[in-house]
């Protein structure tokens, strides 16, 4: 349910719910949602599956180290092709500056994870944390309870990531301060 995936297409829902996009008409937040999902969520997730169950290996197998990147390569290609799509459909650019803000968080956390492993799990609703920061001063609206909600979120997220022993608290609590700087950067500055 908090795949790292699901960081653009919450925060495309997010706005088009709670900011004055929710005047725009149903049938193009609709078909913005759409090709956001496809790209950043059905695409990478079917093509990483593909590669995975080519090699043969399990979902615990492809958490190893040398065989990471090759998801997050594919993951961030999903990506930039999202961002291309978006511009070339003249979507405003405050709306693409979420999409650019999870290539961000994907390419800084690849980059990472060459050396050590960081939590995407906890970058993504770091993210998410950041461009509501973000989008708030842009706005002029109060995100106490939403950054709130958001926060416990995380907790859990980050919490569950330990239980499971895939990561350590150290990479947790960089993963979500990762996604929290790169969104409010991306957010303010797209």
């Amino acid at each position: 349910m908090f795949s790292p995936f699901y960081l653009a297409i919450v925060g495309l829902a997010i706005l088009f719910v709670f900011s004055y996009l929710s005047l725009l008409p149903l049938g193009y937040k609709l078909s913005v949602l759409v090709v956001v999902y496809l790209c950043t969520v059905l695409l990478p997730t079917f093509l990483i599956r593909v590669y995975r169950r080519y090699q043969g290996w399990s979902r615990i197998e492809l958490g190893i180290k040398e065989r990471r990147m090759i998801p997050y390569v594919i993951a961030i290609l999903c990506y930039f092709l999202c961002y291309y799509l978006m511009n070339l459909l003249h979507i405003p650019h405050f709306m693409s500056s979420i999409i650019v803000a999870a290539l961000g968080i994907q390419v800084v956390c690849a980059i990472i994870n060459l050396w050590w492993k960081v939590s995407t799990h906890t970058a993504a609703i770091g993210g998410v944390a950041g461009a509501l920061l973000a989008f708030s001063v842009m706005f002029m609206f109060n995100p106490t309870w939403w950054f709130c909600l958001i926060i416990l979120l995380a907790g859990m997220v980050g919490t569950a990531r330990m239980v499971l022993r895939q990561h350590s608290l150290q990479q947790v609590v960089t993963g979500f301060l990762i996604g929290l700087v790169i969104a409010i950067f991306a957010v303010i500055h797209v």
